[in-house]
């Protein structure tokens, strides 16, 4: 069994063949250039997500450094503050032990004058 085909059956033949192919190929690359598309347009929202979750996280980090910044200033100058009058409010033991004995002297000066004037008294009587 030979078959028999002309020419311009043969070319119209090979041209529907290769038309299918490139019309294949053609539908083929487009759906493959929707998904990688639809694929980068998914990737470009996620990033743009991600890009603001990031813009709002460090947001929140700068607000919460700032106010750690203040209390820190705020504790630095109520130290400052708290060693500027510790002077005026703490006396030292020494310094309380020398007071202490100063007026206990006097206490007993004048308890001693209380005596000798007693006595005076009585050997006056």
């Amino acid at each position: 069994m030979t078959v028999q085909i002309e020419f311009w059956q043969l070319v119209t033949l090979l041209l529907t063949f290769f038309g299918a192919v490139a019309g294949g190929a053609k539908a083929l690359f487009g759906q493959i250039d929707r998904r990688l598309d639809e694929r980068f347009t998914s990737l470009e929202a996620a990033r743009q997500a991600a890009d603001a979750a990031m813009q709002t996280t460090l947001a929140r980090h700068a607000d919460e450094e700032q106010r750690v910044v203040e209390r820190m200033q705020n504790l630095d100058r109520d130290f400052m503050q708290w060693k500027a009058e510790l002077p005026l409010q703490y006396v030292r033991r020494e310094d309380y032990i020398r007071n202490q004995t100063v007026i206990e002297a006097k206490l007993d000066a004048v308890a001693l004058r209380l005596e000798n004037w007693q006595l005076k008294g009585a050997t006056r009587d």
